[in-house]
């Protein structure tokens, strides 16, 4: 699946962390004299989800720019946490693979989950994380929920493991294209070319503890980076109030409210994505 991305196993505090990493392509000032290179671009996926998910929107992504994907513990390639974690912990140890790739500092992208995680680094490991971008995201315990409806799919990574169930709950899950074209979405999540790599059930469950107690609003205003909010405007799983809410809570932030639905980075990249760059490339 990766033409581009370096795929290896990274050490960090004893701890297995499976890593892709796209080289940037060797133009340290992207064709205009007097701008320096942008750092590499962090991701952080959702929940249950492996870094392949968001190889539609790398693709995408300017060339010159190196891209970093990594499955959390517990997930896809990565080992499993020896115990349950918080954002603060699995921070640092982000932190300390960025250092393990010789990266002081980077622009951070988190989708839906992992937008959670990044709000938290970008405000904990602050000397890291140059800009931010938060995409289909919310401040976690304190928010507007789905439906319950909507939750009761998220409790289990069931839609990771049975794509016919995927297929048929996908457009009430996701919105946007997925009420459309189901079976595009089941296809992306459940590739044949191993892009769907599921690991053990308890990564899952303590993805879902660490964020279940979380929340970002009482530390949101002290957040500086320059940050770009995208949120779908048909997300039943993060409705697009949530944007809203982090617009008015992040100082220096701007919101995107782009047509579609909660999988948008993946199945509109070829449109966020330059938006994206053009965010990141900014003075």
């Amino acid at each position: 699946m990766f033409t581009t991305a370096e795929l290896r196993t990274v050490a960090v505090d004893g701890r297995l962390l499976r890593v892709a990493v796209r080289p940037g392509r060797s133009e340290p000032n992207h064709g205009e004299p007097g701008q320096p290179a942008r750092p590499a671009l962090l991701l952080i996926n959702g929940i249950g989800a492996s870094l392949e998910l968001l190889e539609p929107f790398v693709a995408q992504v300017d060339p010159a720019v190196e891209v970093i994907r990594f499955d959390p513990p517990g997930v896809g390639g990565s080992a499993q946490a020896p115990g349950p974690y918080r954002f603060t912990g699995l921070c640092r140890l982000i932190a300390r693979l960025l250092t393990e790739l010789g990266h002081d500092q980077v622009d951070v992208l988190g989708i839906s989950w992992g937008g959670a995680v990044a709000q938290h680094f970008a405000t904990f490991q602050r000397t890291r994380c140059r800009r931010l971008v938060l995409v289909a995201t919310a401040t976690g315990a304190v928010m507007v929920p789905a439906r319950p409806s909507v939750l009761a799919h998220m409790i289990t990574p069931r839609r990771y493991l049975d794509r016919g169930y995927l297929q048929r709950v996908a457009g009430g899950i996701y919105g946007g294209s997925a009420r459309d074209d189901p079976a595009a979405i089941a296809a992306v999540m459940h590739g044949g070319d191993g892009s769907n790599r599921v690991g053990a059930p308890r990564g899952y469950v303590y993805q879902l503890a660490a964020a279940a107690a979380w929340t970002s609003v009482p530390f949101l205003r002290w957040l500086r980076q320059p940050t770009l909010i995208l949120s779908g405007d048909d997300d039943p799983l993060i409705p697009l109030a949530n944007a809203r809410l982090l617009h008015l809570l992040i100082p220096n932030s701007r919101l995107h409210v782009y047509h579609g639905g909660h999988l948008g980075l993946v199945t509109e990249a070829a449109g966020l994505a330059p938006l994206v760059d053009t965010f990141l490339a900014g003075n």
